[in-house]
């Protein structure tokens, strides 16, 4: 599933060579570093796929001081949603996306800025 919305496009992919993929398409079409993400159910997989592809993680910017300090006691999978919800998705989208990566699979996001 690919979702477009006001603020932000996803795109599920199927592993980390796909992730690197996604996010060149991206930036050809003018996607700056800063407006790209890349989130994996794994954190060690999330921080490798995005020192690969150049791209950012979901952090305080995004999130939330709020946000950010509650994920501290959130489940990984609560954790995910909200990163999700952050960049603009809605509870449902961020619950399909969530258990797309519950799958291995990593989500590609680019905010518009």
């Amino acid at each position: 599933m690919n979702q477009t919305n006001h603020k932000s496009y996803a795109k599920v992919v199927d592993n980390g060579v796909q992730a690197v993929e996604a996010v060149n398409e991206l930036r050809n079409t003018g996607y700056r570093y800063e407006d790209v993400f890349v989130l994996a159910h794994d954190q060690d997989r999330t921080d490798r796929i995005a020192d690969t592809v150049d791209a950012k993680e979901i952090g305080i910017k995004e999130e939330g001081v709020f946000d950010s300090l509650a994920n501290l006691f959130r489940s990984r999978g609560d954790e995910l949603r909200a990163k999700i919800t952050s960049l603009g998705f809605t509870d449902t989208e961020a619950d399909f996306y969530e258990k797309e990566l519950d799958q291995g699979k990593v989500l590609v996001i680019a905010k518009k800025a």
